[in-house]
């Protein structure tokens, strides 16, 4: 059985999730696993057709926080096992988890040695490289410290290196082959438990009842009736947020951002080989590899490499007013400065003329991390603020709902006592209050990058 819509619309529902990207479709299998009516509302034409189908996918640990890392390393095992996730046998038609192992230049704002401990405790594998070690594991590469980022036009882009880069390895990272699917298995699975999925229906209004929500109310009038609404929109979700009169009391607010990713081949003499089981052997393409120090990361697509941004200070931000004006086409300033910035880590590596990739956007938060919570309005929940680093996650993001809905709808109280989750693979144990609405904003965390 697949997502599909039914034949009738449904007036009522245990849970409305609005949002079919990776996070709500991860989100309404959970919520059916509890044994709720759950039905998904989307304004595109099917699962993931969002930010999702324009994410990287990858699969990485490196977190400044604990609860960070402690996600990202829990989630990873859910998507090496991801036929046991979804509850399914494995066959045609699943995303499958590339493990490739994953390379994070030491630029000397990358947070290493803090990053180290939090793997430490958490019984993430790695490796420490030393220059030498970066040039015989990755053919090609280009060891030298050029950092801090700067922009393509700016005199000293092109100055040379001031010393050589040591490196982190994580053997255990890699990426999903193909998010947009890997949302529909997600999706599917829900559908197999009785989630309802509705596309091309916009919702203009949400319904209240004695002071808690009631349920949400659709372009054409229909209304969907539920004592839980879940707010999984993306880059929409702020205006659903306003929608609803809940946000007032956020300390972290989000707003949409545009990002771009581009799509190059790979140099021609190191082709497309991947790591070893071990992550011993490898080659640029084949490994991920994030560099700070010049403000890009690339992840191997076949022949090619996807090359994107971790935006650095020295570029400007594409914040955007309406999240449906956004161009899905790269921009030739985009593809030209994270294209070169890409070359000068890989000498080999050519610019093509046009530029060839995808854009998507998300909501960004303001300290790039995600909200997963409750809200001032009972039953009224957020998976929100994913800064296009989320979908590593969204194994634990729909754990962390049901969790959040089972315990708060019984009567507990998250902001005063936080939940925690324990992991089924890891045993690791987080607190969702670190995903907090109310939570405080840490010194410099407008500052982080995205990958942090």
């Amino acid at each position: 059985m697949t997502a599909r819509e039914p034949d009738t619309l449904p007036s009522g529902a245990d849970a409305v999730v609005v949002g079919a990207g990776v996070i709500g479709a991860a989100v309404a299998l959970e919520l059916a696993r509890t044994g709720r009516r759950v039905v998904v509302i989307d304004k595109a034409g099917g699962v993931g057709h969002g930010s999702t189908s324009a994410s990287s996918a990858i699969i990485r640990f490196n977190y400044s926080t604990w609860d960070g890392v402690a996600t990202a390393w829990e989630s990873q095992h859910c998507w090496a096992r991801w036929e046991e996730h979804l509850g399914t046998v494995r066959g045609p038609g699943l995303a499958a988890f590339r493990r490739t192992g994953a390379v994070f230049l030491d630029a000397p704002d990358s947070g290493t040695p803090k990053v180290i401990a939090l793997f430490e405790r958490a019984g993430v594998p790695y490796e420490r490289w030393d220059a030498a070690t970066l040039r015989s594991r990755i053919p090609g590469i280009d060891a030298g410290r050029y950092g801090p980022p700067k922009p393509l036009r700016d005199e000293a882009f092109f100055s040379g290196p001031e010393g050589e880069l040591g490196a982190l390895f994580t053997p255990d990272a890699g990426f999903v082959d193909d998010p947009q699917l890997a949302a529909q298995n997600l999706a599917d699975a829900a559908g197999r438990l009785g989630a309802r999925f509705l596309f091309h229906r916009t919702v203009v209004g949400v319904l209240r009842r004695e002071d808690r929500v009631a349920g949400i109310r659709l372009a054409d009038g229909t209304a969907i009736t539920a004592p839980v609404v879940v707010n999984a929109a993306g880059p929409w979700s702020g205006v659903f947020n306003r929608m609803a009169e809940v946000g007032a009391e956020f300390t972290v607010g989000v707003r949409p951002l545009r990002q771009e990713v581009h799509q190059v081949a790979a140099p021609v003499d190191q082709g497309d080989t991947t790591s070893s089981s071990q992550g011993g052997a490898g080659t640029a393409p084949g490994l991920i590899v994030a560099d700070t120090d010049l403000g890009t990361y690339l992840r191997p697509r076949g022949g090619h490499l996807l090359i994107g941004s971790t935006l650095p200070a020295c570029d400007p931000r594409e914040w955007l007013d309406d999240p449906d004006l956004c161009s899905p086409h790269p921009t030739p300033t985009g593809f030209d400065t994270q294209v070169t910035r890409a070359a000068r880590r890989f000498p080999l590596l050519r610019v093509p003329n046009r530029p060839t990739g995808i854009a998507g956007v998300y909501d960004a938060a303001d300290d790039w991390a995600p909200l997963y919570d409750r809200t001032d309005l009972p039953g009224f929940y957020v998976a929100m603020g994913t800064s296009g680093n989320q979908f590593k996650n969204a194994p634990l993001a729909g754990r962390f709902l049901a969790t959040l809905v089972d315990r708060v709808e019984a009567g507990h109280d998250h902001d005063r006592d936080p939940l925690r989750y324990t992991g089924e693979h890891t045993g690791i144990v987080v607190n969702l209050g670190a995903f907090s609405r109310k939570r405080p904003m840490a010194e410099g965390a407008a500052s982080r990058t995205v990958m942090g």
